[in-house]
């Protein structure tokens, strides 16, 4: 006990110290939906596990849809952040060819259920500054038919953690052991996916019919080290990352895996190598409130310049499915979808 808690106050401490806007997300639905890549489709290709504002539905133009005016709830612990953030739901794939649905828990000194951890980086310069999405602003980083390491955008990776109290600390996301691919061996404290979106936007689309084209990364350097964003995406935006913490604990049993001892876990969109990690954010926070939390250089999950509720609260913001069908807490035939 004494161990997790000085890991927690450490990981507190470091995110002030750096300034990482950090707070927990619980899960608000899980749904065969995409209104960022196929907005009106029910069902979408594959499944979501999707947190944030309960306006979220299959379309969500941004010339009629605004999540702070139509939300009643988010269950993000910041309760001006009707923002939605979703990725595709992870699977473990028995001997016997059966899937079941990877659960998700809360990373540490984090009080929600399930869901994710969001960061909202200025940098890490004390002078560095950055510019707030405006309303209607989406996004997409990696690409759910990818199959190749080389081919894999920046920033995304998984990381096998040897306890739940993540001892030893890893090091900053994507570094040291970190994997591009699937962890191949069995994981004591489950998975830590990392998913880090690019920091320079254009200054003028909301979207891109590719839903990237319109931000870009550094043109030199990278935005840890405060790099500058190229001449054509000039405006410096927040970094936006994803911790999406799985519990893989249930299936490290190895003679459950495939008889030639490989991994068993795919993505719902069946992906069997992890190469197709991907992200999609379309924002939502209400007025200024993510441009006051930047220039307030808020860290963690508290912070003056915004408002905050209740765990709980956060925890009681759900959503029904809008495409009904099982979601695999039981073990199915199929992929959903598939």
């Amino acid at each position: 006990m004494l161990l997790k808690s000085s890991l927690l106050a450490a990981a507190v401490q470091m995110a002030a110290a750096q300034e990482l806007m950090r707070f927990g997300c619980s899960q608000l639905t899980i749904d065969r939906i995409d209104p960022l890549v196929e907005p009106g489709n029910m069902p979408s290709a594959h499944m979501h596990q999707i947190i944030g504002g309960n306006s979220l539905n299959a379309s969500m133009h941004p010339d009629d849809h605004d999540p702070p005016t139509v939300s009643t709830c988010t269950s993000c612990t910041y309760s001006e952040d009707f923002s939605n953030y979703w990725t595709a739901n992870l699977y473990f794939r028995a001997r016997n060819g059966t899937y079941k649905r990877v659960p998700q828990f809360a990373n540490l000194g984090l009080g929600v259920e399930a869901g994710m951890t969001v960061y909202y980086i200025r940098g890490y310069q004390p002078s560095a500054k950055v510019t707030a999405f405006p309303p209607g602003f989406r996004m997409l980083v990696g690409d759910p038919t990818n199959r190749q390491a080389s081919t894999m955008q920046k920033g995304l990776c998984y990381r096998c953690e040897a306890n739940m109290q993540q001892n030893p600390f890893g090091g900053a996301p994507c570094t040291g052991q970190d994997t591009q691919a699937f962890p191949k061996q069995a994981c004591g404290g489950g998975w830590r996916v990392t998913v880090h979106f690019p920091t320079c936007w254009d200054g003028k689309n909301l979207d891109s019919p590719d839903h990237k084209s319109h931000v870009a990364y550094p043109a030199s350097g990278t935005f840890e080290t405060g790099g500058a964003c190229p001449s054509t995406h000039p405006v410096k935006v927040p970094q936006i990352m994803y911790e999406i913490m799985f519990d893989t604990r249930a299936f490290n049993n190895k003679a459950e895996w495939p008889e030639d001892g490989s991994q068993p876990f795919v993505w719902s969109m069946n992906d069997t190598t992890g190469y197709g990690l991907h992200g999609d954010y379309l924002f939502g926070w209400k007025g200024d409130a993510l441009q006051r939390a930047m220039d307030g250089k808020c860290s963690g999950d508290r912070c003056a310049p915004l408002q905050r509720q209740t765990d709980q609260a956060a925890i009681d913001c759900i959503k029904s499915q809008s495409v009904k069908e099982d979601i695999g807490d039981d073990w199915l035939p199929t992929l959903p979808g598939w």
